[in-house]
C-alpha cells in the first residue's frame, strides 16, 4: 500500500485539516500518516481559536515519520506562523520528501485568517519553490499572485505568476468563479503543468455543505499522484471525487458541514 503524508492542521469538527486528509487518503486506498501544525478550535460555524505548535515539533514528528516510512507523496495544508513554513521547507529539503501537493491555506470559510503576513511571505519565498504542485482557489490565487481574477485569462495569468516562484505546476481551482456562481454554474479548474494549460469542468452541486473542499482537493491530488497518476489524470479525478463528496453530504452540523469522504464506497455498496 502506497502512503502519503499530510502537514497540516487538526479540525476537531473531523471536515478539514488532518481528518479529512486522512479520510481522502484512506477513500483513494492510500495509507495516510500526518505530521500537525496546529491545533484549532472549531466546528462547520467556524474557527473560534489557533495555537500553533512550535517549529521544531513540527520538525521532529516529520522526521520520525520520513525515518519509518516510505513515503510516496507530500501534501501541505494549514501552517499557521512562518517559523512552521521555513521549518516544513528545510524538512522537504533535507529528507528529500516528494511529490508535493501545497494547498496554500490562508483564510478559513468563515473567514478567520490561518496563516500571518510573515509566513505569506515565507510561503512565496520557500515552499512554492519545492511544490510539485499549487492548489490554490481564486482567493489564495489573488493573494499568491497580485492579480485580480475576473476572467478565464487572469486566472491563467495568476497561475503563470505563481508558476515564476518556482512551483512545477499550479492548480486554480474554480469554486469561488464567476462560471460556478451563476445559475446551473459550472466549477471550472485550471491545471498548469509546465507550459500546458487544461480545464477541467464539472456541474457546480448547490450545497452550503462545503467545509474542508480545499483540503479535500489537494488531498485527493496527493493520493492520485502517490499511485502514480500523472497530475492531469490526479486532478480530473480530484475534482469528480470533491464533486461527488459535497453531493452526498451528511448535512452534519450546524454550518457549513463536512463533505462524505467516502460517497463512493458507499455508493457501491447499494
Amino acid at each position: 500500500m502506497r502512503t502519503a503524508l499530510t502537514i497540516a492542521g487538526s479540525d476537531p469538527s473531523g471536515g478539514a485539516g488532518i481528518q479529512a486528509d486522512l479520510k481522502t487518503f484512506a477513500a483513494f486506498g492510500v495509507y495516510g500518516a500526518s505530521a500537525i501544525t496546529a491545533i484549532t478550535v472549531q466546528s462547520t460555524k467556524g474557527v473560534d481559536g489557533v495555537a500553533p505548535l512550535s517549529a521544531d515539533l513540527v520538525t521532529a514528528q516529520i522526521e520520525a515519520l520520513a525515518g519509518d516510512l516510505d513515503i510516496a507523496a507530500t501534501k501541505i495544508g494549514m501552517l499557521a506562523t512562518s517559523a512552521i513554513v521555513e521549518a516544513v521547507a528545510a524538512a522537504i529539503e533535507e529528507l528529500d520528501l516528494p511529490l508535493v501537493v501545497l494547498d496554500p491555506v490562508l483564510v478559513s470559510s468563515s473567514g478567520s485568517r490561518l496563516l500571518d503576513d510573515d509566513g505569506v511571505a515565507a510561503l512565496r519565498e520557500a515552499l512554492i519553490p519545492l511544490a510539485r504542485v499549487v492548489t490554490p482557489n481564486i482567493p489564495e490565487a489573488e493573494a499568491l499572485s497580485g492579480v485580480r481574477i475576473t476572467t478565464p485569462a487572469d486566472t491563467r495569468a495568476a497561475a503563470r505568476r505563481i508558476q515564476e516562484m518556482g512551483a512545477a505546476a499550479v492548480i486554480i481551482t474554480g469554486g469561488h468563479g464567476a462560471a460556478a456562481m451563476a445559475d446551473g454554474g459550472t466549477v471550472e479548474d485550471l491545471v498548469l503543468d509546465g507550459d500546458t494549460f487544461v480545464e477541467y469542468r464539472v456541474a457546480r452541486v448547490d450545497s452550503p455543505h462545503t467545509h474542508g473542499t480545499g483540503c479535500t482537493f489537494a488531498s485527493a491530488v496527493a493520493a492520485g499522484l502517490a499511485l502514480g497518476h500523472s497530475l492531469a489524470d490526479a486532478a480530473a479525478r480530484a475534482q469528480r471525487y470533491v464533486a461527488g463528496a459535497i453531493a452526498h453530504a451528511p448535512g452534519i452540523g450546524h454550518g457549513r458541514g463536512p463533505l462524505d469522504h467516502f460517497w463512493e464506497s458507499r455508493s457501491r455498496a447499494l
